[in-house]
């Protein structure tokens, strides 16, 4: 089969306009949201680990792009579906500091992926039924399990042409990515095309690159021209850092300041002292 380029798939999806230039102020929001995800993602991990509970936030430290790039010009309305770093992507969705810590506390699992792949299709033939131009988007782990569950939902989403994008992760070491894994990821792209809809394999690494294919993507389906599975390859080695990498960027684009990301970071972290300690205070038993 030929493998379908990033860059003609996307060039499909955008039409014959192409990209849309992205702003530097759209730049430098991509930047300082990530810096923030990272700092939650942190706070997370310590936070559920001094009180002995189960935690994703490893995961989700390094996978930033993907979560900034793929979720940031969601509408308040959309739908999101995610099987993991969900403080993050509600983070980026708009849901307050407070409440996304004080779930955190109060629960002690993660959600199923198979009820939120549920969650995800039922909102996108709810949005296709009523024409209302909402979308979902479906964020999917790398794990074995996650692969059962895509391939019903894939064959649903092209057979009904649905409003819906699958953001899956790849994500591997400096080391080669087990060939297993590697083989089932791929699998999934393939069947994605094989249902009637594009697979498009982008940078995780890249903020620019993910937005540029989500943005693309959601105008696609908010137009009715039905899903995109998005395959975001993520490299763990240091020097691929998403963080490091979008400020090698903007370096080079005389837009990085240090001061500016000094001041990002110092005034979020006094955001989420207060956010845990009220989330602490409102978990105490009473």
């Amino acid at each position: 089969m030929t493998t379908r380029t990033n860059e003609t798939v996307t060039a499909a999806l955008a039409g014959s306009n192409g990209f849309v230039l992205i702003s530097d102020e759209k730049l430098l929001q991509l930047y300082a949201t990530m810096l923030q995800c990272r700092m939650i993602a942190e706070r997370a991990r310590a936070l559920l680990e001094q009180n002995s509970l189960l935690s994703d936030s490893d995961a989700a430290v390094g996978q930033e792009a993907v979560a900034v790039g793929a979720a940031l010009d969601l509408l308040a309305k959309d739908t999101v579906a995610f099987s993991q770093n969900d403080a993050v992507v509600n983070f980026i969705k708009g849901t307050p500091l407070e409440m996304i810590f004080r779930t955190l506390l109060e629960r002690a699992g993660q959600p199923k992926l198979d009820a939120q792949l549920s969650l995800a299709v039922g909102a996108a033939l709810n949005n296709k039924k009523k024409k209302n131009g909402r979308i979902a988007v479906a964020f999917c782990g790398d794990d074995p399990a996650s692969q059962v569950f895509l391939h019903d939902a894939l064959r649903v989403a092209g057979a009904r042409q649905l409003p819906l994008l699958f953001v899956c992760l790849n994500s591997f070491l400096a080391r080669p990515p087990h060939h297993e894994l590697q083989t089932g990821i791929e699998e999934i792209a393939l069947q994605a095309e094989a249902c009637g809809f594009p697979a498009i394999a982008v940078d995780g690494n890249d903020v620019v690159a993910v937005y540029r294919v989500a943005t693309e993507s959601m105008a696609h389906a908010r137009k009715g021209n039905g899903p995109t599975l998005i395959e975001c390859k993520i490299s763990r080695a240091k020097t691929q850092d998403p963080i490091r990498k979008m400020e090698r960027y903007l370096k080079r684009k005389g837009l990085f300041s240090t001061e500016r990301m000094l001041e990002v970071t110092a005034g979020f972290s006094r955001q989420l002292d207060a956010a845990i300690e009220a989330a602490r205070t409102s978990t105490l038993p009473q």
